[in-house]
């Protein structure tokens, strides 16, 4: 039973824990240094495998660097506070709830590097976590367009229909039968590449899911949410997608 059906949500999928360092299939990318904010299901399991893959990941949460000894040491990730963890970063990774976006710190992405790109896994959940959001509901913004506002900075939507315990689990070389595909939107074609690649990296396919305003697609309760399969498969989902919003998903 995939998530589109159950409704619930990936990013509080359980935990579980696995040598990630024998899993690293897919293309060998070179080495990048990687910000991650939210230490979540999907931030904490992301910071297991790029660190296991050799990337220079920093991760940060809402309670401080204090509070992420026990990531770090497991990972080899080094715990900052969220306004340092983009200070070089080539990648930031965006992974909080979404009512906490306009909560995150001035200066966020303050010494990143150049021509840096922002993933974001974010979803809303306005009646089970984020309250009402008026721009989505009453302008129709993608969450993913809405989420770019707050933070003054594209970004590029992936990972937000993907079970946490996935990224630990269920990695494939390419070309494996039983290798998942992931949908990735996003409007900067080179950003969305860099992020497309680094999803190879980790041992999954992907789907271009088209631009930002196109996120939709793979918004909570659409076919592709939460669907374990292959690249046509995926395909198939995001072009049955309505860009009506499900009743369960508004305010």
């Amino acid at each position: 039973m995939t998530l589109a059906r159950t409704r619930e949500p990936p990013e509080r999928g359980h935990e579980h824990a696995c040598p990630c360092e024998h899993h690293q299939p897919g293309t060998e990318g070179s080495t990048m240094k990687i910000g991650i904010i939210g230490a979540g299901n999907i931030g904490g399991n992301l910071t297991r495998r790029l660190s296991a893959l050799g990337h220079d990941v920093s991760v940060a949460n809402s309670r401080g660097p204090e509070t992420l000894g026990a990531l770090a040491e497991e990972t080899g990730a080094t715990p900052v506070a969220a306004t340092e963890a983009a200070r070089g970063a080539e990648v930031v990774v965006v992974t909080v709830p979404l009512k906490s976006v306009p909560d995150l710190p001035a200066g966020l992405f303050d010494g990143a590097a150049e021509g840096f790109v922002v993933i974001d896994t974010g979803n809303y959940y306005p009646r089970e976590r984020d309250g009402r959001i008026d721009a989505i509901e009453d302008e129709g913004l993608t969450e993913s367009r809405w989420t770019e506002r707050q933070i003054g900075h594209p970004v590029v939507k992936a990972f937000n229909g993907t079970y946490a315990q996935d990224i630990l689990e269920r990695p494939r070389p390419a070309g494996d039968p039983g290798r998942l595909a992931l949908p990735v939107a996003g409007d900067d074609a080179a950003a969305k590449e860099r992020v497309r690649s680094l999803i190879d990296e980790l041992g999954f396919d992907t789907v271009d899911a088209g631009g930002i305003d196109d996120s939709w697609r793979q918004q909570p309760d659409t076919p592709v949410y939460g669907l374990r399969d292959g690249v046509d498969a995926v395909t198939k989902a995001l072009a049955e997608a309505s860009p009506e919003r499900p009743e369960g998903f508004r305010g």
